[in-house]
């Protein structure tokens, strides 16, 4: 690619390929050399040189600590809906396990896959010195946002009944998940435009925004969709379409808001419209990571889909039993991602800078602290069940399901923690490859074991173990990949 010089300034003649950039397009490159003039042309922030050189610990447990904050904010949410989901009957709590990994994915692409890798390119392009391209990728990254969340959307409206049939679906159950999918399907563009809008604010090192931001949204979606959906004072109850106008109000509230403070002068990378920053660079550097980035999550939920479908088989009372055990897996999904995005930034930055050691130590300390706390999260369940299930429901059969999904499934979320931590280290880098293959490498052993488990017959049991095997290999797989792939 052709290179063009800028204005005759001593800070100008640092060209691209000096400050580390084969090309502006190729964000995923680490820096070959580092100028230190580009660096100390740079602001002189606290966060820039706390990504840069902070002690590696203390520097992600406080940029863990706001995303924690936030994840106040989806406890409450999967608790609350849950429950208020139970008092709408058997048949409302099986919807919502047909209909909730779906919404969860519409979280898990753009907040995870296309989120770390919008923070990822970011924090490389900060930490080479290069602020332009920072900006003309965040540009690009609101566009594909906008895009991708009208896209999905209108799928989401307009395949529901196929997508829940072919997993099962049926009856009162398929009426109370499509009651609750063709109203959350306005939710679905705000979902991608406010965790592309915090994505690009975490790249720089900003988490406080993003997290007091998206825990407001949170204790707005429990209001609303707690306040409809049971119709509580003059309000109609509207049932599970009452539930998914939370998510609504939530997500557009939270996106308009972003926005307007993206677009103020407050942030090291503002949101200004300039023609000239939008290339197609910055679009196939950010969508050829999160391209692949993305089949991380449609791994993911097409493990909990074909679960699903498994358990369907075996009855509703089990569905309704791992529709409830499920819906704490989705809950620790935050408490791998508040320390992997935290690690996004430190490695991206390290490596625009140059410093590939300790690029590494970050990346392998985020993946053991994500490891200790839901493994340990995952044994508590495992041993007490009923601190988690006995939340929603009193149907025995419903319970007893529910049990046996955690103490089994519990001895496996440890391993998840790892893989889903170093997954979004592996954003940072830039390098993706080896650890979608550990993800699809649970995806096939949970298609190629459900065919074992499932016929006349079947135990919910036998599916359970299945889902606890798949998330020890996708974690050890996750971490062997990232251990295997040079990041230089």
């Amino acid at each position: 690619m052709s290179w063009r010089p800028a204005s005759k300034t001593a800070a100008s003649e640092i060209d691209d390929r000096r400050l580390g950039w084969a090309s502006e397009c190729d964000m995923t490159s680490p820096v070959p050399s580092q100028n230190p003039a580009a660096v100390a042309a740079m602001p002189a922030d606290k966060r820039a040189a706390m990504l840069r050189s902070g002690p590696v610990v203390p520097t992600l447990l406080l940029l863990t600590l706001p995303n924690l904050i936030a994840l106040g904010s989806s406890a409450v949410v999967s608790i609350a809906e849950t429950a208020y989901v139970g008092s709408l009957g058997v048949a409302a709590l099986g919807g919502i396990a047909l209909a909730f990994p779906i919404f969860m994915l519409m979280q898990m692409l753009s907040a995870g896959a296309m989120g770390g890798t919008i923070s990822g390119a970011i924090s490389r392009a900060l930490g080479a010195g290069n602020i332009e391209a920072a900006r003309g990728l965040a540009l690009c990254a609101v566009a594909i946002a906008i895009a991708l969340g009208l896209t999905l959307a209108l799928l989401v409206r307009g395949l529901g009944e196929p997508i829940f049939s072919a997993l099962g679906g049926s009856g009162a159950v398929l009426d109370q998940a499509l009651a609750f999918s063709n109203v959350a399907a306005l939710a679905i563009p705000g979902i991608w435009l406010a965790n592309t809008l915090s994505s690009i604010l975490r790249g720089s090192g900003n988490m406080g925004v993003p997290a007091a931001t998206l825990l407001v949204a949170g204790l707005l979606q429990v209001a609303v969709g707690g306040a409809f959906g049971l119709g509580i004072g003059p309000l109609p109850r509207l049932g599970m379409a009452g539930v998914a106008l939370g998510q609504v109000a939530a997500f557009w509230t939270a996106a308009l808001f972003l926005l307007g403070y993206l677009g103020s002068s407050r942030t090291a990378v503002g949101l200004r419209f300039d023609a000239s920053a939008i290339k197609s660079s910055h679009f196939a550097a950010l969508l050829r990571v999160g391209c692949i980035a993305m089949l991380s999550p449609l791994f993911s939920v097409g493990s909990v889909l074909v679960l699903t479908r498994l358990v369907a088989e075996v009855g509703p009372e089990a569905l309704a039993g791992y529709g409830i055990g499920v819906r704490l897996e989705f809950l620790l999904i935050p408490i791998a991602f508040s320390v992997g995005v935290a690690s996004v930034p430190m490695v991206g930055t390290a490596l625009g800078a140059g410093n590939l050691a300790r690029a590494r130590k970050v990346a392998w300390t985020s993946g053991g602290i994500a490891f200790a706390v839901l493994a340990l999260i995952g044994f508590v369940m495992a041993w007490m069940p009923g601190l988690w299930a006995d939340l929603f429901t009193n149907a025995e059969p419903v319970r007893e399901a529910a049990y046996a999904y955690l103490g089994i499934a519990g001895y496996g979320f440890g391993f998840f923690g790892l893989g889903l931590c170093l997954y979004f280290a592996a954003q940072g880098a830039g390098r993706m490859g080896g650890v979608i293959l550990a993800q699809a490498a649970r995806f096939g052993i949970i298609v190629a074991g459900g065919s074992l488990v499932l016929g006349p017959g079947a135990a919910a049991e036998s599916v359970f173990l299945l889902s606890a095997s798949a998330m020890v290999v996708m974690g050890l797989g996750t971490a062997a990949a990232v251990a295997l792939t040079s990041w230089r």
